[in-house]
């Protein structure tokens, strides 16, 4: 019994020594700015609605098309809503996932019954940035048939997705200094051969947010609308 004890009282220290530190480590997260806070607001040409606690959905009047995003590791989900307002300015309709913990590793099926939700629009992608990247990949992976392709931003997809019919677009930037671009190649025989791939000069791996700086990037050589501007005018016409 003594020994039962005290093995009783080891394992509740454990888990309350593991409970401290997931609770010290997710509340160390990167929030959204004044920029992405502003850009959570309805304007003339988009409708921004927040149709759950989890769920922020960018519409124009008339959407060509669904583009589902997780956002990534660590990072507050509206940190991603001035990227959102500006494809569904260009006719995307976005919707803008928060992760338990902000983690897209902890809700993979996140996107399930989005589409279904959404009927007047039949072409839909799903993409992310960094680990939602390669959360939305691997749900894409087991959902091919519901979806158009997909978008990773500075991510790279540990699915094979060479047997399935999906667009992929591949973008980050030159300076980025978070993506582990020796992944990035190991897993890139991973996606189709067709994949879209481009490097924006001079970007860094925290513009594809709006939440500052991030601990161990690199140092842009432009400005963080630059890499916006350039980041919709790829993916409004690979989405469209």
């Amino acid at each position: 019994m003594k020994k039962l004890k005290i093995l009783l009282i080891s394992l509740l220290c454990l888990i309350l020594v593991c409970s401290v530190a997931i609770g010290i480590y997710t509340s160390d997260y990167y929030r959204a700015d004044t920029v992405a806070v502003s850009a959570t607001l309805s304007n003339e040409k988009v409708s921004v609605t927040t149709e759950t606690d989890d769920m922020v959905v960018f519409r124009p009047d008339d959407p060509k098309c669904g583009f589902i995003f997780y956002p990534g590791g660590k990072v507050e989900y509206t940190a991603y809503a001035p990227l959102m307002n500006e494809l569904a300015e260009n006719g995307i309709m976005c919707v803008l996932l928060k992760m338990p913990l902000n983690l897209a590793v902890l809700d993979v099926n996140a996107a399930d019954g989005i589409a279904e939700s959404y009927p007047d629009i039949k072409s839909w992608y799903i993409g992310g940035h960094s680990l939602g990247g390669s959360m939305a990949a691997s749900y894409a992976s087991e959902n091919a048939d519901k979806l158009k392709g997909i978008v990773l931003l500075a991510s790279y997809s540990t699915a094979d997705l060479n047997s399935t019919d999906l667009k992929v677009a591949s973008v980050y930037g030159s300076n980025d200094g978070v993506l582990n671009i020796e992944k990035y190649n190991e897993y890139k025989p991973n996606l189709p051969e067709a994949t879209i791939e481009a490097i924006i000069d001079g970007g860094c791996h925290a513009y594809f947010g709006s939440y500052g700086t991030q601990d161990g990037d690199g140092i842009p050589t432009i400005t963080a609308e630059e890499q916006l501007k350039e980041t919709v005018e790829i993916l409004k016409y690979f989405l469209k």
